[in-house]
């Protein structure tokens, strides 16, 4: 099977795993883990960064009076506990090659966060799953995605989204109208003002030179699509 990119990171928000009532959606979880390991069994060396936002969001640390810091640590285990779903779901499939590693040290649960045995072990076929943000605080998981992938030397930072199939002018849902943008230069993201990512993640992107492809993942096999050049998508670089 041939794909566009050989090494990926793909960078998975924590809504995509949940349902309306339900912070996990089995159905969601399953059809994302048989892609993956899909894309596993044919070759791509893949590595991935889940959001936490199934499970917590930082406005609830504000509607509580939580400091910042330790608002940003429980999204932080939030990531963790999505990490291990999907690890879990990935081996319910019979594929056992993954592993989480996770910048907070939880020993029992977690391999600690290693660049160099990611590298290896993917290079071994084994899916790579990030979690723990950075381990610091006022820190995104866009930003931490663009880390891991310069770490692991991925070719692309693939972004999934939820029901937009890459980057308009403005939102796409609210405004019928909105224009789309199937390529852009990363000075564009802030000249235009365009809600991607935050500016730390495309500043680390456009340093490292490493392209960014925003695409719709809620549709049948649409990660396996996007990397087959199969789906329309947005692609930041330059």
């Amino acid at each position: 099977m041939k794909y566009k990119y050989n090494t990926v990171l793909l960078k998975l928000s924590g809504e995509a795993l949940k349902s309306e009532t339900e912070i996990y959606n089995k159905e969601q979880l399953v059809g994302i883990a048989k892609q993956i390991v899909e894309l596993a069994k044919n070759g791509l060396k893949l590595g991935i960064v889940i959001g936490g936002g199934n499970i917590w969001r930082g406005n609830l640390g504000k509607d509580i009076d939580m400091p910042q810091i330790n608002a940003d640590y429980m999204g932080m285990l939030a990531t963790v506990m999505n990490g291990l779903a999907l690890e879990s779901t990935i081996k319910g499939l019979g594929y056992e090659k993954v592993n989480v590693y996770s910048s907070l040290p939880i020993e029992t649960v977690t391999d600690d966060y290693n660049f160099k045995r990611a590298r290896l072990s993917m290079n071994e076929g084994y899916i790579s799953i990030f979690v723990g943000g950075t381990g610091f605080s006022y820190f995104s998981t866009d930003t931490n995605s663009v880390i891991r992938a310069i770490e692991i030397k991925a070719d692309v930072v693939m972004m999934a989204k939820n029901g937009v199939k890459g980057v308009y002018d403005s939102d796409p849902k609210i405004n019928p109208k909105a224009k789309f943008y199937s390529e852009l230069k990363y000075s564009e993201i802030s000249e235009k003002k365009l809600r991607v990512m935050d500016l730390t993640a495309s500043t680390l992107a456009q340093d490292a030179n490493i392209p960014i492809e925003v695409f719709d993942m809620q549709g049948y096999d649409n990660i396996i699509k996007v990397l087959e050049g199969k789906l329309e998508s947005t692609i930041i670089k330059g």
